[in-house]
């Protein structure tokens, strides 16, 4: 009973004081303060939750992304909190970037920079980006090519080959052409690559009646969104497994990209996944398209 009294008067009088009036020994009061002041955790409940968050986000989303989620949930609790949570439970993720450049010097057509930057669309399919990055395994290379769609960041297409060839690209691109409706003609965002400048790019562009456009020489933030989403895929799963062939980096690509699209919840889309956003903001009757 002493040390009750005690600790509820500790925050008022010296410590000193209190345990000479008190007649109690230093290393007694603290003895029984160790006993008494053990009670629950108010966080164990939202502990776990954080915890199953982080597992199945596959140990990539950070302590603002499970906020999120959180909120969504209907929690609510201060991005700090969580945080501070995530520190006492370990749960950390790993970021590393690393980048790969396609620019060979002008080979052929180079288009202006129509986009300037503006990496905002009004509807889906007005305006694309794409790109090539490269992974290394073993003694191997693998290029992925994707096309985003500046709406909602979804990767609309995709492709993926062990030469970053005219071919790679030119497959992403009629993939997400195939998806285009009557009347959509987007604006087609690339780097000076020489993949983007060849006849062949150009040719199904104008098939679609898409337009060309292209980064200034040396200049990466012209195509900020595509590095953006090779710096989320590398950081995010990449850089935090080991994979042994080509064929499994293939798969876990296809794994993330799905997830990406229909999972990885996003703050400049109020929360929601690229498919979720695109599916909620839909006008009636408009049909919604499968992302790859």
């Amino acid at each position: 009973m002493k040390a009750r009294i005690v600790a509820s008067l500790k925050a008022d009088y010296p410590l000193p004081l209190l345990l000479q009036v008190a007649g109690l020994a230093r290393s007694t009061f603290f003895y029984h303060q160790k006993r008494f002041d053990v009670r629950p955790d108010p966080y164990a409940q939202l502990r776990t939750l954080i915890k199953d968050i982080f597992e199945k986000s596959h140990k990539r989303y950070g302590h603002r992304k499970i906020w999120a989620v959180l909120v969504k949930q209907g929690i609510a609790i201060a991005k700090k909190t969580v945080l501070r949570l995530m520190r006492d439970m370990g749960l950390q993720t790993e970021v590393r970037k690393k980048k790969f450049n396609s620019h060979r010097g002008t080979v052929g057509a180079v288009a202006d920079n129509v986009l300037n930057r503006e990496f905002t669309a009004d509807e889906p399919n007005e305006k694309w980006v794409s790109d090539v990055t490269e992974f290394a395994v073993e003694d191997k290379k693998l290029y992925l090519s994707p096309v985003i769609d500046l709406f909602d960041a979804g990767v609309v297409s995709y492709s993926m080959s062990t030469s970053p060839n005219t071919a790679l690209t030119n497959e992403s691109l009629t993939q997400a052409c195939q998806g285009l409706r009557p009347g959509q003609t987007p604006l087609v965002h690339t780097d000076q690559g020489f993949q983007y400048q060849h006849v062949s790019w150009a040719s199904i562009l104008a098939k679609h009646g898409a337009t060309a456009s292209m980064s200034r020489k040396g200049n990466c933030w012209d195509n900020a969104m595509a590095e953006n989403f090779f710096g989320q895929l590398k950081s995010e799963m990449f850089y935090l497994q080991k994979f042994d062939t080509v064929e499994d980096l293939k798969a876990a690509i296809d794994e993330y990209i799905h997830w990406y699209n229909y999972e990885r919840i996003s703050s400049r889309l109020g929360g929601l996944a690229p498919m979720e956003y695109r599916s909620k903001t839909a006008k009636d009757g408009e049909p919604i398209y499968e992302l790859c």
